[in-house]
């Protein structure tokens, strides 16, 4: 008798009278199904867990990695960080803070004093307050030679606080002499903000 002749004969509501081949195999394909289901069911919240450490790993190691480059490069930042101080600190000592913005404007007034200039009008503006500093633009109108002029600018440069020239403007006048308004601003230092 082959197996075909016996599984025609089984008679699936008398489980007793199954041939012993037959019972083996049904055995089988049920402890797949439960071990499959068990798997299923029982895995499958640890297996989203095991995914979601994965990429939390993953980030992890990215976030080491950026924080390890720092601290390879801490000495160099440090470094840069004084040099950035040390060039701050140099940049306020060029501003003024407000109680020498007076000997400021007479330092102004001698450099055009000395290259001969002849002031038509001085006028300090409003200051203008900003973060961490304030500007005082100044109105300069002067008349004198174009050279003159010119090496009141040079002078106004050299000083060893910060005035700059935003504005010009030349004409010239009848007694061969040139006309200049100037807008200066100089600036000042606010140690604790505004």
């Amino acid at each position: 008798m082959s197996w075909q002749d016996d599984l025609k004969r089984v008679d699936m509501n008398q489980p007793s009278d199954w041939p012993a081949w037959f019972i083996v195999i049904i055995a089988f394909v049920g402890c797949l199904i439960l071990v499959f289901l068990s798997w299923y069911f029982l895995l499958e919240g640890q297996r989203s867990s095991l995914a979601s450490s994965r990429s939390a790993e993953i980030e992890l190691k990215q976030s080491f990695d950026v924080k390890k480059g720092m601290v390879v490069n801490l000495p160099a930042y440090k470094k840069q960080m004084t040099e950035i101080e040390a060039l701050l600190s140099a940049m306020l000592e060029k501003l003024p803070d407000s109680s020498e913005v007076p000997s400021l404007l007479v330092n102004i007034t001698e450099a055009g004093a000395r290259r001969g200039l002849e002031f038509v009008v001085f006028d300090p503006q409003s200051q203008v307050l900003e973060t961490f500093y304030a500007s005082l633009p100044i109105l300069v109108e002067v008349k004198g030679s174009y050279h003159q002029i010119a090496n009141f600018i040079s002078d106004l440069a050299q000083m060893p606080r910060i005035v700059t020239v935003g504005e010009m403007g030349l004409s010239s006048g009848d007694d061969n002499r040139v006309s200049a308004s100037l807008m200066l601003q100089t600036y000042s230092y606010l140690p604790d903000g505004f």
